[in-house]
């Protein structure tokens, strides 16, 4: 059922213009979620025993009102609103033939992506990230951002974005739902394209994919090589008071860290129509990931006159190679009523994670022998679901949907540290850098959710109901906690339509950010010493309260939609640092008790000259943090501005440049703020025939990846940077096949003449 909003005809294809959502009242919360559930229950009970009357046929239901189309003869819309969600076309961005997931969400609105390839939303870390529906073991655990700056973006087609997610869909994540759609198009026969590029710094790009579509039959198959350089420098500046003697002392280090990786993918998929009632699909992608990782590491501690306490160098040397496969298996009955629908679905999804590096340690003040140490690590995880989905349309302007889903997540993460004799190299343990740790949940879930459209109104309300299992161990230690919780999870939706151009929505959900395995983990990481790191085992689940409302407006050659939103956070994880002396510093996960956040989204497009197109949207936030549990003093608050702005010139049929700039302002931490971002990304496509089509890339033009993170308490002052060398070119060819000429354009967002 079409979700009811504005929806405009371009080139033969509906489209509907972006809208928002809203901030409500705090107050308001109980009683629409109330309502909302009521609703929900009261129709779905109605819906359900009017199915079961085999007697007596459902008359006709009325035809709902015509919505009226308006052509636009211009460029196409890159941006779909439904009522629970916007979903992003990614194909006319110029970073999705040879860029990441990475490039790719970093220029969608109210996402945001750090140098570590960490993902927020309006702001919030707490994003659930699926791909096609379902979570992927490829964003959780520690090596989460890389994967995410790996992945490539050529096998995407959509981004949808969900900041208050229907009962559909799981709990997890305080501050929506990305999710990733990839590419499933095809055309009757054989279609396919071949790309190869080259970057600076040693880079490339490969890549295939190919597909063939006949009757019931539709297989499609996509491989890719990627050659990555990364060059990262971390720096931190501790001054603190010695514990011993109380004299201040200035401790200074640096990491000068290289990574050279190499990514090849492959994935495959099919789907069969068993008969005109029954259909099958499956699909398995691997993914490899992995190769040298150097640095060198100085450490120097001073007092303020000058006198130098400690003087220390570090060389490492190491391997992380990263295994990834994902199953998915998908079975569809079409039932008694036209789209009436049951599915059953299984996925798999794993990654296996296996490093070791080789230390040379020395020591100039006070001087002492070199000696050698090494650490190994592994990190394997686990996620396997079964889902169970039932969709009934009621009649024209009303459906309800059904569910059942069952997960059960996986993780075992354990390492060794050894200290190595340089004449003999017999390695001896070190106990201090050897543990193992283990965690499994379980989590079972029912949902219901009820559309309906009456006039000018659409509304979507829903109720989810998990019942969470959990058992952490560390085995080393003998240590073991296990937890066990229910939650009740409602969301509502409402849409009205004002006129043809504007329209007013409402969502309103309740969410939950359980912790991630990794944080959950009390041992200390001593990979990047001095900036020690450890996981909290008693960490909370976080549970959030957002509301949102919204104004959606088309006129004649330009859009803008503004939404204001309010979250209510409970219990959030957020990093502690503390200071241990001889410039080490402890950095942990903790629950913060309460913290708000606002803010006032704002989005336009449109054309401002014949050949120019140009699109801008921000985030106006404002944050307060309360850490008074946590020692720290009063009230915290921030605002500021996420900003994003695109501009598409088209001087010819057959040229293309396009250029972007990402601003995302200081963040608010407990002890402190991290400080803004800034990135510009620019691209240029000419297309040399039908069929080839030449591309030129340059990503993060000023080398703005830098996370900079000031801490301050009664002990210490911590100035962190983390630089990402992120300027990176790329010059390849796209050869397509198979397709029709506008199918072999996928960084326009202009149609082509035919």
């Amino acid at each position: 059922m079409r979700a009811r909003g504005l929806h405009y005809k371009v080139a033969s294809v509906t489209f509907n213009i972006p809208v928002g959502r809203a901030q409500s009242a705090r107050s308001m919360y109980p009683l629409v979620c109330s309502i909302g559930l009521w609703a929900v229950a009261i129709m779905a009970a109605c819906s359900v025993a009017k199915a079961q009357e085999p007697s007596s046929p459902p008359a006709p239901a009325p035809a709902p009102p015509e919505v009226e189309s308006i052509v636009v003869s211009a460029e196409k819309l890159s941006v779909e609103t439904l009522i629970d969600r916007k979903i992003y076309s990614v194909t006319a961005d110029v970073q999705s033939t040879f860029g990441t997931l990475s490039d790719i969400l970093s220029v969608i609105p109210s996402v945001d992506v750090d140098p570590d390839g960490i993902v927020s939303l309006r702001g919030d870390r707490n994003v659930l990230i699926l791909i096609d529906g379902k979570p992927s073991t490829q964003f959780s655990g520690s090596s989460a951002g890389d994967n995410l700056q790996s992945i490539p973006a050529k096998d995407i087609e959509r981004i949808e974005i969900l900041t208050t997610p229907p009962a559909q869909f799981k709990a997890d994540g305080a501050a929506g739902v990305i999710n990733i759609i990839t590419r499933k198009k095809r055309t009757a026969g054989a279609s396919g394209s071949v790309q190869a590029s080259l970057g600076s710094g040693g880079r490339y790009v490969v890549g295939a994919d190919g597909g063939y579509s006949s009757g019931p039959l539709t297989v499609s198959a996509t491989a890719g090589y990627r050659q990555d350089y990364r060059q990262r420098l971390i720096q931190s500046d501790v001054r603190a008071p010695d514990p011993t003697t109380g004299v201040l002392i200035d401790s200074k280090s640096s990491i000068n860290e290289r990574l050279r990786r190499e990514v090849p993918t492959l994935g495959l998929s099919a789907d069969y129509a068993l008969n005109d009632r029954q259909s099958i699909s499956g699909s398995v992608k691997w993914a490899d990931r992995g190769g040298l990782r150097t640095y060198t590491q100085l450490n120097d501690s001073a007092t303020p006159a000058g006198a130098e306490t400690n003087s220390s160098r570090r060389f490492s040397s190491g391997h992380d190679p990263e295994t990834d496969y994902d199953e998915k298996l998908r079975f569809t009955q079409k039932l008694g009523r036209p789209e009436e629908t049951l599915e059953f679905s299984l996925h798999r999804s794993t990654s296996r994670q296996l490093e070791h590096y080789d230390y040379t340690n020395d020591s100039f003040v006070p001087p002492s022998a070199t000696f050698f140490n090494n650490l190994t690590f592994h990190e394997d995880h686990g996620t396997t679901e079964f889902g169970a989905d039932y969709a009934l349309p009621v009649s024209r302007t009303r459906s309800l949907k059904l569910g059942y889903a069952f997960e059960q997540d996986d993780f075992r993460f354990g390492n060794i540290g050894g200290n190595v004799d340089p004449s003999s190299g017999a390695q001896t343990i070190d106990p201090n850098l050897t543990n193992d740790f283990k965690f499994r949940q379980q989590i079972n879930a029912a949902y219901a959710s009820y559309q309906a459209s009456m006039g000018a109104w659409t509304w979507l309300g829903g109720l989810r109901a998990e019942l969470t299992r959990t058992d952490a161990q560390q085995l080393t230690d003998g240590i073991s906690t296990i937890g066990s919780y229910f939650e009740i999870y409602p969301s509502l939706h409402v849409d009205r339509s004002l006129s043809n151009d504007s329209t007013l929505s409402f969502g309103a959900s309740r969410r939950v950010t359980r912790p991630d395995p990794s944080n959950l983990n009390p041992y200390v990481d001593h990979e990047y010493t001095p900036n020690l790191v450890a996981g909290n085992p008693n960490l909370r689940p976080q549970y959030t309260q957002s509301y949102e409302a919204g104004y959606g407006f088309q006129g004649e050659g330009v859009s803008f939609g503004l939404t204001g939103y309010y979250r209510l956070n409970r219990d959030s994880v957020t990093d502690l640092t503390e200071y241990l002396g001889n410039g080490l510093s402890l950095t942990t996960k903790t629950n913060l008790p309460k913290n708000d956040s606002a803010g006032l989204e704002f989005t336009s497009n449109g054309r401002i000259l014949p050949k120019l197109n140009a699109s801008v949207s921000g985030n106006f936030f404002y944050s307060q943090i309360d850490a008074t549990a946590l020692g720290i003093a009063g009230l915290q608050s921030t605002t500021g501005l996420n900003a994003k702005a695109k501009l598409d010139y088209r001087p010819t049929t057959a040229d293309s440049a396009q250029i972007t700039f990402t601003r995302t302002d200081k963040r608010l931490t407990p002890q402190g703020y991290v400080s803004a971002i800034n990135l510009v990304n620019f691209g240029y496509k000419h297309q040399l025939g039908p069929e080839l089509t030449a591309l030129a890339t340059v990503s993060d033009l000023f080398n703005g990846q830098r996370l900079q993170r000031f801490s301050t308490s009664p002990a210490f002052t911590q100035e962190y940077q983390r630089t990402v060398r992120g300027r990176i070119l790329y010059v390849g060819l796209v050869y397509s096949f198979g397709t029709t000429f506008k199918d072999k354009q996928p960084n326009f967002e202009y149609d082509q003449p035919g």
